[in-house]
């Protein structure tokens, strides 16, 4: 039995939330998310709680399932009080990026610039020309397009050139040498 799923989630004082049988509906200061309920998964809002609970409760499957939508709607409330924010960081010789009509335009040393258009839900700013921004109020799209964005070129791991997560470390290793 997953020990996340029986964790009931506090909701804050300044966070709506609406429950109906095939959705759940949260909105706070800054937005609205809403997420798809699974049908053998009891949600239920007593006070200023959070309760779920599966229909079968000798089924692992079905604990695994609660302890990830209890997961995805604490992140959701999360999101709407204080955002989330991941830093990417470009190092190489030329790499820049800037922000156009709602694209991120990225030079890495290809022969061609590389477009991006920003989702609604996402905002980007370039604090200078090596440094993106993103903030949002979904945990999953603002990291699903970070990774998208650090796919375009992966840091070397000789040079250490590409785009790379703030927290992210990047060990350089050493090219070989001959005797």
């Amino acid at each position: 039995m997953s020990r996340i799923a029986k964790m009931p989630i506090l909701i804050p004082n300044e966070v709506n939330v609406n429950i109906s049988k095939k959705n759940i509906i949260i909105s706070g200061i800054h937005g609205k998310l809403d997420q798809k309920l699974h049908s053998d998964i009891f949600v239920s809002k007593i006070d200023n709680t959070i309760k779920l609970v599966p229909k079968k409760l000798s089924c692992s499957f079905l604990w695994m399932l609660t302890g990830t939508l209890r997961a995805i709607i604490n992140n959701m409330i999360i999101g709407v009080t204080q955002k989330f924010t991941k830093i990417l960081i470009i190092s190489g010789i030329g790499y820049r990026v800037n922000i156009v009509n709602n694209e991120l335009i990225m030079f890495l040393g290809f022969s061609h610039t590389i477009k991006v258009d920003i989702p609604k839900i996402i905002s980007i700013t370039c604090t200078n020309a090596n440094e993106i921004v993103l903030t949002s109020i979904d945990k999953q799209k603002i990291g699903q397009f970070a990774a998208n964005i650090r796919n375009y070129k992966i840091p070397d791991p000789y040079k250490g050139k590409g785009i790379r997560y703030s927290y992210e470390i990047i060990k350089i290793k050493e090219t070989k040498k001959n005797k």
